[in-house]
């Protein structure tokens, strides 16, 4: 499984035709502690660079882009619930949406962690 990473904070991990879509453990950790999360409807359509959805915490709100093209057939409802596992599990268990790909040479143009790790500590 393969996690790529957009200069947005979001995280992709492929499995298969079917991508899962998530915000950084640094994303999180910048935003503080997650009260709500809003995310697209099962069968939107999400388009790379633009906003899917929302995370809201105590000290702003701000917008979930899309790091790929996609159809949403998944989203963590879950996160409806308990925002807060955002804060405890980024890059697992608080994953948002799962999408089918529509251009699988869009995760071509995402970083890997290496260069992630780069652009978050330069």
């Amino acid at each position: 499984m393969t996690t790529k990473f957009s200069k947005d904070h979001e995280w992709v991990k492929s499995e298969g035709s079917v991508k899962t879509i998530g915000i950084t453990d640094f994303a999180q950790s910048e935003l503080g502690d997650i009260v709500f999360v809003e995310l697209p409807e099962v069968g939107d359509e999400i388009k790379a660079g633009e906003p899917f959805g929302s995370v809201e915490s105590v000290k702003t709100v701000s917008e979930l882009y899309a790091p790929i093209t996609g159809k949403v057939v998944e989203i963590n409802e879950e996160l409806e619930d308990s925002p807060e596992l955002v804060n405890e599990s980024a890059m697992d268990g608080a994953w948002m949406v799962k999408v089918e790909a529509a251009d699988e040479a869009e995760l071509d143009e995402l970083m890997d962690q290496a260069q992630y790790d780069e652009m978050i500590n330069a």
